[in-house]
């Protein structure tokens, strides 16, 4: 899956683009046989003015016939914000898929 990567605030690192990659990859499986029109992802780090420490954000669209596939998360540290977009985006086409066959 060919995979648009924006960075907003942060370096974007040859390591967090590979990561990304790597867990996007994943939702191959999922997808099946359903045709990606365009895949765009983004990480980010929020505005500075947390008490709490720099927050990151991760968000992808996967934009499919029909739908689109949206999912953003913050946490704390960025990798666990990509694996927690990567989850809920499975989660997501699998629900997809069976709204298809439903129909």
């Amino acid at each position: 899956m060919k995979i648009n990567i924006k960075s907003t605030n942060l370096e974007l690192t040859e390591a967090i683009r590979d990561y990304v990659q790597e867990k996007m990859d994943m939702l191959d499986k999922y997808l099946g046989n359903i045709d990606v029109i365009n895949c765009d992802f983004e990480v980010a780090l929020t505005t500075n003015h947390h008490l709490k420490g720099e927050i990151y954000r991760a968000e992808a669209n996967i934009e499919v016939p029909g739908s689109l596939l949206r999912i953003d998360k913050t946490e704390k540290n960025l990798y666990k914000a990509i694996d927690k977009v990567k989850d809920h985006l499975a989660q997501m086409i699998v629900k997809h898929k069976e709204k298809q066959r439903e129909r």
